[in-house]
């Protein structure tokens, strides 16, 4: 080999080498960024699984019970503008391990409680740096991935993990209350934040694109309020019915707080939410998309665990297990969808089919009876709602922050994962009483004590919630097919996304 060949080749192993380590830190990144969005997904449902075992051993009532679950999404829901916006001016490496820390501190504590008020306690304090850690992972992947093709890959991982973290959560919640003890469901954690904040520690880098703004403290407030009182008013529809006041009263102040808000930033000199992030057509109708997919898919994972557990006998563990083909078609579809189907068709058509899927399955889930077989009756349904929001999730994700200024990333991520908490909400509200209601009228006209028909009058309840789910996954169609743009999104040209390596 010649001098001069030796010298190409050399010049040409030197430039290749640092593009090659740039992909590998960039795939590192997503895979510690994704366990972070995987721990913060599992906690809004692990506990749930747990709570009975958790409720026998503390001794607190079942009045109290859903303050366990509700204490983190009122806590997350509410912080998460902040949290966002704390990893802007601050730097999305400090919130992010500073979010993992935390979180890992408070899940230990939660784990050792000896009481009621402790585990409340503990619960909301996860939220609190849950609301940190998600914007500011959200963020990462926002600014790591300024190129499109490997942008769609990581957005379909991590919106895969969005949409499936709900269920990969009751498995896991089913195996650690069936194998060790229900403390392990909080424990957990700290062995995944262990992980998180090694690669974290050793891979990010502290960007602070908005470290010359300054925190919009009124606009905090006001927007802290709205979402804690919007998500509050939604938990007492659950426990109170809509007629009491704290459940009307506590919507309509949100409302208001949050209507205030939206007129501050209008006049804020560092508002915490530039409108203008709301007001782009795709974005908007992305925002709107994670809050129906939030709000119907809870349809599946509440009542379909309750007739698995109920009326097939599955155990905690086989219940987990029996929505793995649901996570696994979701997860295939994610990466199919942002990385071949978006960039040649645009998200109208994508978006449109998903929900389309999602609330054609989730009809066909309606068909469930007593004694039914899971193979016929929940698994076919489990895969097409799973292909559903494999379409919507990773899709809606992406266009979301697309186009974000770094600056804004953290609070533009914070407003996504606020939209899945408030659609979660709302789904859990609106569900749960129209189940209700549906269980009360089959009741009322049969003879409520006979045992069978106590079974069918559960029955009609799960299945009015899954046409509830089906409504709300077709108002998902509605949304797509008039607000997105169509054809494939332009990237705004005027945005310049940058890069910390």
């Amino acid at each position: 080999m010649s001098q001069k060949t030796l010298t190409e080749h050399a010049r040409t192993g030197a430039a290749a080498s640092p593009t090659a380590a740039s992909h590998a830190k960039r795939s590192w990144i997503l895979a510690v960024v994704s366990l972070a969005q995987l721990m913060i997904m599992l906690d809004a449902t692990i506990v749930n699984i747990a709570l009975p075992s958790a409720q026998a051993d503390l001794g607190f009532s079942d009045g109290s019970r859903q303050w366990i679950v509700t204490a983190y999404a009122l806590a997350f829901a509410s912080l998460l503008l902040l949290g966002g916006r704390i990893a802007d001016l601050f730097g999305r490496k400090s919130a992010f391990l500073t979010g993992v820390v935390g979180f890992a501190v408070v899940s230990a504590l939660g784990g050792a409680a000896n009481g009621f008020g402790m585990l409340v306690t503990a619960r909301a304090l996860q939220g609190a740096f849950a609301a940190l850690l998600a914007p500011a992972a959200l963020s990462l992947l926002n600014t790591t991935f300024p190129e499109a093709r490997e942008r769609a890959r990581a957005f379909s991982v991590y919106g895969a993990i969005a949409g499936a973290g709900g269920a990969v959560g009751l498995l896991l919640g089913g195996i650690l209350t069936d194998t060790l003890d229900w403390r392990w469901t909080l424990y957990v954690n700290v062995a995944l934040a262990v992980v998180a904040f090694a690669g974290g520690w050793l891979l990010l880098s502290n960007g602070r694109d908005a470290a010359h703004s300054k925190l919009d403290v009124p606009g905090t407030v006001l927007v802290a309020g709205g979402l804690l009182s919007l998500v509050y008013g939604f938990s007492n529809a659950e426990t109170r019915g809509w007629g009491s006041p704290l459940t009307w009263g506590f919507l309509i102040a949100g409302g208001l707080l949050l209507a205030a808000f939206a007129w501050w930033q209008t006049r804020a000199a560092h508002p915490l939410l530039s409108l203008r992030i709301l007001l782009d057509r795709n974005r908007g109708a992305s925002f709107l998309a994670v809050l129906f997919s939030g709000a119907g898919t809870f349809g599946v994972f509440l009542f379909l665990t309750y007739y698995l557990q109920l009326d097939l006998g599955f155990s905690p563990t086989k219940t987990g297990v029996a929505f793995l083909p649901m996570v696994g078609a979701l997860m295939v579809t994610a990466q199919c969808v942002t990385g071949r189907l978006l960039p040649r068709t645009g998200p109208k058509a994508i978006v449109s089919l998903g929900f389309a899927v999602a609330a054609a399955g989730m009809a066909w889930l309606t068909g469930i009876g007593i004694g039914a077989s899971y193979t016929s009756a929940v698994l076919p349904q489990l895969i097409a709602i799973g292909i559903g929001l494999g379409l919507v999730m990773p899709t809606a994700m992406q266009l979301a922050t697309a186009g974000v200024g770094a600056e804004e990333a953290g609070v533009a991520s914070a407003a996504v994962n606020a939209m899945q908490q408030v659609g979660g909400s709302i789904g859990t509200a609106l569900l749960n009483t129209l189940a209700a209601s549906a269980a009360t009228d089959y009741l009322a006209s049969r003879h409520a004590s006979d045992k069978l028909v106590q079974s069918r009058a559960a029955i009609e309840g799960y299945a009015t919630a899954f046409w509830w789910s089906a409504g709300l996954f077709a108002g998902g169609v509605v949304i797509a097919c008039v607000l997105f743009r169509r054809g494939v999104p332009q990237q705004d040209t005027d945005v310049v996304h940058v890069v910390h390596m």
